[in-house]
């Protein structure tokens, strides 16, 4: 019988302050904590990892672009009102998260547009019907960038916007193609044009995917036993090339180097028997690989991701990746070093 995994065991406190509520000034300005497995910690700047990396290695990329699905409205009756809208359903019904409402309620967000809420799902979000098929088009004209609850508070408690005009472009990857994300994949946010030529000048190949992070990516995990929880299924593409271009890499003899949970989860599901054989499932589809301790990596030889919250899945990956204890030491360094904590906060290298 399998042991439980207690979800308290992940659980841990840091200094608010830390939390990073606001990008760095330059993308590769960034520090970046080095981990290595076989034991040591170095400080180093994000623009450093080209040097931390061997001619052959493989970086792999999420060029999913995050939605601008934020929309901040009033209701008919008065008062303000927000939805997360997440996923088409049919022509103008949309699924989507919202607090406070009912259903029947009309919600106005201007250009003439509004919103009847119709109901609740059985995965707790809400159906939605917009007076227009065009939704699309009305997140790219008035939507905001979906930043997580914990960057649009610290900022409101400190006197500033909950969302300005920066976080349209540093909430995106320099490299977003695709257009589907509910949050960015974070771990990419460091990089910039300059890095990603000096990847190239150093003779490391790059390789990019696509993974849309929707409510799978950030569902809080809410059962004590952590292997309860159920990862929601999330899209994935795995272009052709870029599957060649990881197998070489491997074959090679280099290193896959993951950039972000979300390519992580992507290559274990794509390459589940190892990248040397092949694909072994279908390089497009939905994953709900939860990854946790114990896991046994057949893809990732290298995890490039960001400071993760308290018990949440993301953070098991890391885990899993590196070793709880390894992880908590080096995070409780990070706290001791005063890193930036988070999605617009410092990024760590797991070797």
């Amino acid at each position: 019988m399998t042991e439980p995994l207690p979800r308290s065991e992940y659980e841990f406190e840091f200094p608010e302050e830390l939390v990073a509520a606001a990008p760095a000034a330059d993308r590769d300005a960034s520090r970046l904590l080095v981990v290595r497995r076989a034991g040591g910690l170095e400080h180093r700047t994000f623009r450093e990892l080209p040097s931390l990396l061997s001619p052959g290695d493989c970086v792999v990329l999420n060029r999913s672009k995050v939605v601008p699905a934020r929309l901040v409205g009033r209701k008919t009756t008065g008062g303000a009102a927000e939805l997360l809208v997440i996923a088409e359903s049919a022509p103008g019904l949309w699924t989507a998260l919202c607090n406070g409402l009912k259903p029947g309620v009309r919600l106005e967000f201007g250009l003439g547009v509004t919103a009847d809420v119709e109901s609740r799902t059985p995965e707790g979000t809400w159906l939605v019907r917009f007076s227009t098929p065009e939704v699309r088009a009305l997140l790219e004209a008035v939507g905001l960038p979906p930043l997580p609850p914990y960057i649009r508070s610290r900022r409101r408690r400190s006197g500033a916007p909950a969302s300005g005009a920066e976080d349209k472009a540093r909430y995106q990857t320099v490299y977003a193609r695709e257009p589907g994300s509910l949050a960015a994949p974070t771990a990419g946010l460091h990089y910039s044009a300059e890095v990603l030529a000096a990847l190239a000048a150093r003779g490391v190949a790059t390789a990019e995917l696509v993974l849309h992070v929707g409510l799978g990516t950030f569902r809080p995990i809410v059962a004590e036993d952590a292997r309860l929880h159920e990862m929601l299924p999330e899209r994935y593409e795995v272009p052709a090339a870029a599957a060649e271009t990881i197998k070489a890499a491997k074959a090679r003899g280099g290193r896959v180097v993951a950039v972000g949970t979300t390519a992580t989860r992507t290559l274990e599901t794509v390459f589940a028997k190892g990248v040397g054989v092949g694909p072994a499932a279908p390089l497009s589809g939905e994953t709900s690989l939860y990854i946790l301790p114990g896991h046994m990596f057949k893809a990732v030889d290298v995890l490039q991701t960001n400071f993760h919250q308290p018990a949440s899945t993301p953070l098991l990956l890391a885990c899993a990746f590196a070793g709880k204890e390894r992880l908590f030491d080096a995070y409780w360094e990070a706290v001791a070093k005063r890193y930036r904590l988070f999605s617009y906060g410092d990024a760590m290298l797991i070797l």
